[in-house]
């Protein structure tokens, strides 16, 4: 697949950094349809081919239920990639907009959904499930943490579920948006653009917007706060803090 080399130099590195794949791990990617899902299940596929530690790979897509959705664009590129194909039928959307009618639904629903990603992971006796998660998001993550809840903290790149015995990683984690985005347009991967009402319209999406702003006047804030996230060795990330030391990021 064209330009898939750059999209693997940031998985690999990400893999090997936090040792997110083990010899004969079961690992299912989360597939939405999304754009950075779908770029994942391809980095995924192409790795499974040359990695020295061998894996299993599936892809599995939580249905939230929405009239029309149609997979049938992801099950042809899961068929030409070699990768099984799983979709979760689920009533989410539903519970979320027409019973609860929830005003703010996002942390419900992304907690309902990947519930029932973990869990039919499990089921189906996979122990790894790793997710679309990339550079922007955690910065994101992070600054959004900050302004709405007043503390210091991230998603970890690697984090054990006791609950249901299945490891989630983000292999993605150094890989900027823009990147992504260039990657899906050019391999033409089958995005379809999410059907949820709240969609554009989220805290994530504001706080999109402000770094955008901010870094038209501070370039490279974002790398910078990267950066500081590994300095202060926030949650997970203090692994490689110690491993590599601080990297000099520059936005190219």
């Amino acid at each position: 697949m064209e330009n898939i080399k750059r999209v693997l130099s940031y998985v690999r590195r990400g893999v090997d950094d936090y040792n997110m794949i083990e010899d004969g791990d079961r690992i299912a990617v989360g597939v939405s349809a999304g754009k950075d899902s779908l770029t994942l299940l391809c980095a995924m596929a192409d790795l499974r081919r040359f990695y020295p530690k061998k894996f299993d790979l599936c892809a599995i897509t939580v249905d939230m239920g929405f009239e029309d959705a149609d997979f049938s664009p992801i099950k042809s590129l899961c068929d030409e990639l070699g990768v099984e194909y799983h979709i979760v039928p689920t009533q989410i959307s539903k519970v979320i907009f027409d019973v609860r009618k929830e005003k703010n639904p996002c942390s419900l629903c992304a907690k309902m959904r990947r519930g029932a990603l973990y869990g039919y992971a499990k089921d189906i006796g996979f122990n790894k499930v790793a997710l679309g998660h990339h550079f922007d998001d955690v910065v994101e993550t992070f600054m959004l943490n900050l302004f709405y809840e007043g503390r210091l903290g991230c998603f970890q790149p690697v984090t054990y579920l006791s609950n249901t015995g299945v490891t989630l990683i983000r292999p993605m984690l150094y890989m900027p948006e823009k990147d992504v985005r260039y990657f899906a347009s050019k391999a033409d991967l089958p995005v379809v653009k999410s059907p949820c009402p709240a969609d554009g319209n989220t805290e994530r999406e504001e706080m999109k917007k402000l770094l955008a702003s901010l870094e038209r006047e501070n370039k490279g804030l974002r790398y910078r706060i990267f950066g500081a996230i590994q300095r202060g060795e926030i949650d997970g990330f203090r692994e490689i803090g110690k491993m590599q030391g601080i990297k000099n990021y520059t936005d190219d």
